[in-house]
Parts: structure tokens; sequence; C-alpha cells
């Protein structure tokens, strides 16, 4: 039987093996995760495919926004494609059937999203605060070569960091230490903190509901996972007592992963779907018979409004 090597490999069998005898998990693992992933991929890859399709097929060039935006629907598109697998990982007891090479491809994606999703949410940020508060001072920065060229060196560099890690991950401890470490470090620290004084600045320049949202679903996501693997980094350098934790994290491993990955159908819903600019791209790409319907119902509309 063969497992699947979830990131920091505190998901594999040796660490589920106890879950329906856990007094805090039992049989909801297998009732209601893999439900609940199925339909998470539905709605994500449903709504990520639209947001791809609009901005790749629309005519006009892509401002820098959109350009991470774009990355960021990708990142999240590919990652929906792997969750499928882990469903049915769960329903098999925890039993990986499809073979080492998918399953290093699941794993590996996996991994990497953790990383690719979070840098574009951060960029968004900084372009948001670049264009509200230093508008004049800083357009050099915001240039549409500067962001494909960063997004090019984040795929390339977390592409390379997990191909090395696969050749040479070995379940040694301060392997999956180090591991953990960074993934807090670099996964969210980093980020959530760019972030945070990114809207920081743009609410004390024009506060928008948009802002506060970003943060928050950022924070309420990713949180409490990065939590969960810090606690198990405490643990494994033994400051906590595993043999009194081990229930509390397997459970809050399950919790707070599925949680994390809410953010992948959350994210085209909070910021391309909800924003205006959107849906004129959109409405620019509807046949002009259609365009011409929905205007005349619009305006009907209007008049009976008034």
């Amino acid at each position: 039987k063969q497992t699947l090597l979830l990131p920091v490999a505190m998901l594999s069998r040796e660490n589920t093996s106890n879950l329906s005898e856990s007094p805090f998990t039992g049989e909801w693992v297998y009732t209601i995760i893999p439900p609940y992933i199925l339909t998470l991929c539905l709605l994500g890859l449903l709504f990520n495919s639209f947001v791809l399709g609009v901005y790749l097929t629309h005519k006009d060039i892509l401002t820098v926004a959109e350009i991470y935006l774009c990355n960021l629907a990708l990142a999240d598109f590919i990652l929906l494609n792997c969750l499928p697998f882990w469903g049915m990982y769960i329903l098999n007891n925890f039993n990986w059937l499809y073979g080492d090479v998918l399953r290093e491809m699941v794993n590996s994606i996996i991994i990497i999203y953790f990383y690719t999703s979070s840098f574009p949410m951060a960029m968004i940020s900084v372009d948001r605060y670049l264009a509200l508060v230093k508008t004049m001072k800083a357009l050099w920065l915001r240039r549409k070569l500067y962001a494909k060229v960063n997004c090019l060196i984040l795929w390339f560099i977390e592409n390379f960091k997990k191909l090395s890690s696969v050749l040479d991950y070995n379940h040694h401890s301060n392997w999956k230490l180090a591991h953990q470490i960074v993934m807090n470090v670099v996964g969210f620290v980093v980020p959530f903190l760019v972030i945070v004084f990114s809207s920081w600045n743009i609410i004390k320049a024009l506060a928008t509901v948009l802002v506060y949202a970003v943060t928050l679903l950022f924070l309420l996501c990713w949180c409490p996972l990065q939590v969960i693997i810090f606690l198990h980094t405490l643990s494994d350098v033994e400051v906590l007592d595993i043999k009194l934790w081990k229930e509390t994290l397997d459970a809050g491993t399950h919790v707070t992963v599925y949680l994390g990955f809410l953010n992948s159908a959350m994210n085209p819903l909070l910021y391309v779907l909800s924003v205006q600019h959107f849906w004129n791209k959109v409405f620019l790409l509807l046949p002009t018979r259609v365009i011409n319907h929905v205007t005349t119902l619009f305006n009907i509309g209007n008049q009976f409004c008034t």
C-alpha cells in the first residue's frame, strides 16, 4: 500500500492510522471531507477557468494586476485538479492506489501551491498600494514587463525548489523540520506582512471593503494551518509532548489543510468576480446581439425603477 506524501508529511498513513479511534475525529474524516473536497474542486475549477478564459481571450493587453491575477488563477486551477485524487485517497482509507509517478506529481503540485498562491496575493497587494498610495512616484515599478518577469521567476524557483526536495527527500527529521520552518516563514509570514503593510497604507489613503476582505480571507484560510505546522515543529523538537498533542494535531491538520484549500475557490470571487472592471471585459466578449438585449433589459429596468 502506498501513501500520499502531503506537505511536511503530516497526513501520511502513519499519522492518520489512529484518526478513526480519536474522540476528536472518527468517521467524519471519511464521510464529510471527500464530498467537501469534490464540491470545492468543482466550484473552484468553474470560477478559476472562467477567470482565465476571460483574461486570455480578451483582446486588450493585461494590466499589471491582471497578470498577477492570471497567475493566481492558474495556480489555483492546477491545484484543484489534484484534489479529487486526495478525496479518493481518503475514501481508500489513506491508501494511494494510482502509482508512484502520479503520487509524486500530485504531491509536488500541492507543495508548490503552498508557496505559489501566496506570493501573487502579496504582489497584488503591493501593486494596489503603488497604484493608490504612490501613484506618481512608482509608475516605473508597475511596468507589465516587471510583473511578467516576477511571475516567471516565482514559478521557476518553486518548481526548482520542489524538484530538489523530491530528489533529496528521505523522511529525515532535519529535512522535515527545515521544511516546516520554511512553510511558516516563506509560505505565510512574509506574504502576510507584505499584504498587511500594503493594505494598511491603502486603508489610510482610501478605505475599501475589498482591501479588508483580502486581508481577512488570507488570514482566515492560512493562519490556522500555519499554527498547526508550528505546533508540529514544536513537537518535533520535543517542546511539546507528542503523546499528549498527537490526536489534536492530527485532527487539526485535517481541518486546517482543507480550510486552506477553500482559498482556491474564494480567490476568483474576491479578486476578480467582485470587480466591475472584470465584468466590463466579460460584457465586451459577448456577441453584439446579446449585448443589445442586455442593454435593453437594463434600460427597461431603470425606467421601471424611476
